[in-house]
């Protein structure tokens, strides 16, 4: 009799939520986790504002989410998320590297940070792994958070871009993209004087002297980010 109810709950579909404002990301990601026997997609956004009316509607047991997102990214939709709810698990899925990113998610709330060139076995493991209250990372970042744990400092201090705020980063990766300042406003749905704003913060604290060597410097760290990876 008291076998009966653990088989129930091995045969349960989670319900998975995919956020990523890439068609092909959403279409790859579902065809790979509805083959599951465990696992099941149950919707997809594309961005913030249809991510929290599917949280609200469609109940997931854990949300994929994306950090580039068009609008508010993915860190802005992850503090919402625990603003409104702390045990909805959440899995960050990003192409950005972890070094820069992942301890940052980490902090708004994330229980798990993957890079998208994983292999794919690894964001079942990653799902898998948050759903049984667990936090996933790579092995990678792992231990070097350990190795800088005991050593007393952050993960992420041998780069200056430690300093930035989330929004700042977010601003200087979206310059590194190519992205004006009036695109930029407009994706992030503020003035042209608050990235103004952001962009003097930021020269001030990479020690940039002008608004091309912050272009220089957005745009070689963008590459490098990218190439790396």
């Amino acid at each position: 009799m008291a076998s009966k109810p653990q088989l129930t709950s091995q045969i349960k579909k989670h319900r998975v939520l995919l956020v990523d404002d890439h068609p092909i990301v959403r279409q790859g990601l579902a065809l790979l986790i509805d083959r599951e026997n465990d696992l099941s997609v149950c919707g997809e956004a594309e961005g913030a504002h249809s991510a929290f009316h599917a949280i609200a509607t469609l109940r997931p047991d854990i949300v994929v989410l994306d950090i580039s997102l068009s609008g508010p990214d993915g860190l802005d939709v992850l503090k919402e998320i625990r603003m409104k709810t702390t045990h909805l698990p959440v899995l960050i899925l990003s192409m950005h590297d972890e070094s820069i990113y992942a301890e940052r998610a980490m902090r708004a709330g994330a229980n798990g940070y993957i890079m998208k060139q994983e292999a794919t076995e690894k964001v079942l493991i990653a799902i898998r792994r948050i759903l049984q209250g667990e936090v996933y990372l790579s092995d990678r970042l792992t231990n070097s958070m350990l190795r800088q744990y005991v050593r007393g400092t952050s993960p992420a201090q041998a780069s200056p871009l430690v300093n930035l705020t989330d929004r700042e980063l977010e601003v200087f990766r979206l310059i590194g993209e190519g992205h004006g300042t009036r695109q930029i406003a407009d994706q992030l749905h503020v003035s042209v004087k608050t990235i103004e704003s952001y962009q003097a913060h930021i020269k001030d604290k990479l020690a940039l002297k002008n608004a091309r060597e912050l272009l220089q410097h957005a745009i070689e760290w963008t590459v490098n980010l990218n190439s790396s990876h």
